[in-house]
């Protein structure tokens, strides 16, 4: 067990733990159902009372303005993700602000928590509702609405308040009480404490190296960052790996950009998808540009190959570059034990989904030629103009990085920025629990070794 993780035990986070486990419901906002048509490759803001954090108090800072119209330019799209803030998911403080926002929600969840907002409760602005009352309660424990506001009809305040809770748990800011807000709200505090617990823990194990500029894929939240003076300067959707085949937690560092990249499919890919394609349709790999090779990177005919799936794959499948390809006009390089990377795509659409899990592992991101640019900022010849000219001409180009760019793929359900905004997402991939109940394990095995005379020493 971590020292870190010790010290939030001494100081008393979990002291209350087992009364409060048995109040415990579910509850947690669930994703939107994505019917979109998958071809990835490798492949979404301190009450007065004191109750959370209150050096900025989001209850007196401007509600967060919902688009007027769903974002339709990857442009647009990426403007709109840095206006929510410059604040960065992941610094070398954020560590310790979860644990500060780990104890804030202990204290609350002492005193008894947040009330539940039924799931039937109706709620319209200008009009007086049996539960408006209920839900400034609601907001104010979790300062998304100044205290003084504690009663009155749905009015512009408290939309305001919602908006506020909505942006901080990763809902579109629109000020309306929809089903997935009500069950977000309606999340308890003590699954909200074992967020940032796991959240926490994670960190612990992370060892990243934090340079002038560094860029960050939070991968619950879908959005990746690139920080640069301890301020976001760019963020982007992003959309990452499926439930069934999630992204790795990683650091690394952005060796280079390729435009106009082919694709060199994973031979899982391969063996499953490609084969089974290969099995209906004997004319698949042309339609897509793809060509089969050997070893040698010599052709072979596709007529030739064993397509049933049943063996791991002795030839290597490329598609060439251009409009089809499923890595779209940029890829960017940063070597990994995972062989995952962040790359264009040709299905842009998808970035307008707010359930962006849809990848076989890799990040594919939004406005990626504004990345590039950024990331090839130290080269003056690589400005985006040139960078959109280069790949008008179809031609593939790896461009090395002048100076390499640390990145790190991180799994947090839970963080608090430095402006003291506690957001929260949902644990797409399952992984609180399970990290939670490893560690468990692990604490009550040096316990109970501590007092063993052959393991002791284990203890120490």
């Amino acid at each position: 067990m971590s020292k870190r993780h010790a010290v939030i035990i001494a100081m008393g986070l979990f002291a209350s733990a087992s009364a409060l486990a048995q109040t415990e419901t579910t509850g947690q906002a669930g994703p939107k159902t994505n019917t979109s048509p998958n071809s990835s490759p490798s492949t979404s803001p301190a009450a007065s009372s004191g109750t959370v954090p209150a050096a900025a108090n989001p209850a007196h800072a401007p509600a967060p303005k919902a688009a007027a119209a769903p974002a339709s330019t990857a442009e647009s799209r990426s403007a709109a993700a840095l206006a929510l803030t410059h604040e960065p998911t992941y610094d070398e403080a954020t560590a310790q602000r979860i644990k500060d926002a780990a104890l804030s929600y202990s204290d609350l969840a002492v005193r008894g928590g947040w009330p539940t907002i039924p799931a039937d409760a109706k709620f319209a602005l200008g009009v007086q509702g049996a539960n408006d009352n209920l839900l400034r309660k609601r907001l104010i424990l979790t300062s998304d609405l100044a205290a003084e506001k504690a009663s009155g009809p749905f009015d512009q305040d408290l939309a305001d308040g919602v908006k506020r809770f909505q942006a901080r748990h990763g809902l579109a800011p629109t000020g309306t009480m929809t089903p997935r807000t009500i069950a977000a709200m309606n999340v308890t505090v003590q699954k909200r404490i074992r967020q940032l617990e796991a959240s926490l823990e994670r960190l612990e194990n992370t060892n990243f190296s934090f340079g002038q500029r560094y860029v960050v894929v939070n991968i619950p939240a879908a959005f990746a960052e690139a920080v640069e003076n301890d301020v976001v300067v760019r963020r982007y959707r992003v959309i990452v790996g499926k439930t069934e085949k999630p992204s790795p937690t990683l650091t690394a560092q952005i060796t280079g950009v390729v435009l106009n990249p082919t694709w060199t499919v994973p031979s899982s890919i391969a063996k499953t998808e490609i084969s089974a394609h290969m099995r209906k349709d004997p004319t698949y790999l042309s339609r897509m540009h793809m060509e089969v090779l050997d070893a040698h990177d010599n052709p072979i005919d596709p007529h030739s190959v064993d397509w049933s799936g049943a063996h791991t794959p002795n030839f290597t499948v490329r598609q060439q570059n251009g409009t089809f390809n499923a890595l779209g006009a940029v890829k960017i390089d940063m070597p990994n034990s995972y062989s995952v990377y962040m790359h264009d795509t040709n299905q842009r659409n998808l970035f307008s989904d707010d359930y962006r899990f849809d990848s076989h592992g890799c990040s594919r991101v939004d406005n990626v030629r504004d990345l590039a640019a950024w990331l090839l900022k130290d080269q003056p010849k690589w400005s985006r103009t040139a960078i959109d000219a280069e790949i008008a001409t179809g031609q593939h180009l790896e461009i090395p990085m002048a100076r390499k760019v640390p990145v790190a793929w991180i799994y947090l359900t839970a963080w608090m920025t430095k402006d003291q905004t506690i957001q929260f997402r949902n644990d797409v991939y399952n992984q609180d629990e399970q990290l939670l109940e490893a560690t468990a394990e692990e604490a009550a095995f040096f316990s109970n070794a501590g007092s063993h005379p052959l393991t002791a020493h284990m203890a120490q």
